[in-house]
């Protein structure tokens, strides 16, 4: 027996009057609801309605179960219709999962824009190093970087690419000198920055060649907008991400040095689990970074472009 049809039935005869007028408007025979309500009496060994032959009544412990029948009934077709209209309007919590660089940069700011845009969704940002597991962990949306297409079951759907250059303060320059090569930099103070985004050597490529720099050990720090300030301080020659790097040369904090290479480049994308009934604050949230994430990235890219900003 459906429990719920059969509630749906037991409630829809009190109202009616009848089992014959409440299977017109159900559109079931009279044998089939006076069935499903017989069932749902002995499924609770109790009577429910007292039948004559010209009129129902509900017993003493019918009147209190159709009470919670209309209860439960009305917090089903809740469900029922939320659960079928999330692919229609963005609501409800957004879990968002994204490395930090890029969550702090880029995130952030865009998720303010989001709100104001999507206001009955409360957006739920987590950053750190690693690209955890979407599904086990729960999250709706996971921002990753790869070199190639990540290997997954998931929709991956690309933002735009990320890469390294190398930067340092000017004052630093001015007294120990501006490497234009990158074997130069083995005679400067390089910083290293711990992060699992980027390998620990500074591999330089360009048509084809190769080469490796080795930072030293005489500074190190896991964040890059931390390696910002050791080398606004003057403590050397440091690699940051594209992300970070942009907003210190347009501050004139730092300079970009070598500007003919680009480093450890990766692609950036945003995970989610499937095309197919996607809540609409998932698509809105994927469409919307989409179209902003790389508008936002060419920009920077040009700043760090731009001959103004080197050394």
């Amino acid at each position: 027996m459906d429990i719920l049809q059969a509630m749906r039935v037991f409630a829809r005869v009190v109202d009616c009057g009848s089992f014959t007028a409440a299977a017109q408007l159900l559109e079931l025979s009279t044998a089939q609801v006076s069935r499903l309500v017989s069932e749902l009496e002995g499924s609770l060994s109790a009577r429910l309605l007292h039948r004559t032959t010209r009129r129902l009544r509900l017993t003493e412990v019918g009147e209190r179960y159709l009470q919670r029948c209309r209860q439960i009934l009305a917090e089903v077709d809740e469900a029922t219709a939320e659960a079928s209209g999330a692919h229609l309007t963005p609501s409800g919590r957004l879990r968002v999962h994204s490395f930090t660089g890029v969550g702090i940069q880029y995130l952030v700011p865009l998720a303010a824009r989001y709100a104001e845009k999507y206001p009955e969704v409360s957006l739920d940002l987590s950053l750190s190093q690693r690209t955890p597991d979407l599904l086990e962990e729960g999250h709706d949306v996971v921002i990753t970087h790869s070199r190639e297409l990540p290997d997954s079951d998931l929709i991956a759907q690309r933002l735009g690419c990320m890469y390294s250059v190398v930067c340092a303060a000017p004052a630093y320059l001015q007294q120990y000198g501006t490497p234009q090569t990158p074997e130069e930099l083995s005679a400067h103070r390089c910083l290293r920055l711990l992060d699992p985004v980027y390998p620990g050597d500074w591999v330089f490529e360009r048509l084809g060649a190769m080469q490796v720099i080795s930072p030293g050990q005489s500074f190190q720090v896991n964040v890059s907008e931390a390696m910002v300030e050791a080398a606004v301080a003057g403590m050397g020659i440091c690699l940051l991400p594209n992300f970070v790097a942009a907003r210190a040369l347009r501050e004139g904090s730092l300079v970009r040095l070598l500007p003919a290479w680009q480093l450890h480049e990766r692609n950036i994308y945003a995970l989610y689990s499937s095309r197919r009934f996607l809540d609409a604050k998932i698509k809105t949230w994927v469409e919307f970074i989409k179209a902003e994430l790389p508008r936002i990235l060419e920009r920077d890219a040009k700043d760090l472009d731009n001959p103004a900003y080197w050394a």
